[in-house]
């Protein structure tokens, strides 16, 4: 067993590559394409996160919109369904800019969080990278399933 605990900082991506609320999805994609990467940060100008945005968000701008479920009674609408949901699909599948389409509020970790916590987050929201933030909530680094893996090689190579 190692002789302390592999933590968050020890793996992260310091300086990851970031847009803005205001960048357009043109520019989301040639950042994706240009540094091999399938998500980003969004943080605004002081550098503070504000949400992230990945291939799959969007990836529901190619993705046709599903009307929510409805009944008609006695002249009024009634929703099977939270008509909230409908609204935000719409909003990210005619999203031009990152705010329409990104992920508010993401999953978040120190950097001084153990490596554990992070492979655990990942697994049970089931996403693929962790913003790593500070105590005011400005972005200090990025940790993806690549990097948990590069920790877990390091553990074994430890032994």
């Amino acid at each position: 067993m190692p002789a302390h605990t592999l933590q968050v900082k020890d793996f992260m991506t310091t300086n990851p590559v970031t847009v803005t609320p205001l960048d357009s999805v043109e520019t989301v994609l040639g950042r994706l394409e240009e540094h091999h990467i399938s998500g980003l940060p969004v943080v605004n100008d002081e550098g503070k996160l504000v949400g992230i945005v990945s291939e799959a968000d969007l990836l529901f701008k190619e993705r046709p919109i599903r009307l929510p479920l409805y009944l008609l009674l006695l002249g009024g609408i009634i929703y099977l369904e939270p008509l909230d949901r409908f609204l935000q699909e719409l909003k990210k599948s005619l999203g031009v800019l990152v705010k329409d389409v990104m992920t508010a509020n993401p999953v978040t970790i120190t950097p001084d969080a153990p490596i554990s916590q992070a492979a655990d987050l990942m697994l049970e929201k089931r996403i693929n990278r962790l913003p790593v933030v500070d105590e005011q909530g400005k972005l200090v680094g990025i940790i993806t399933r690549d990097d948990l893996l590069r920790a877990l090689k390091s553990e074994f190579l430890a032994l």
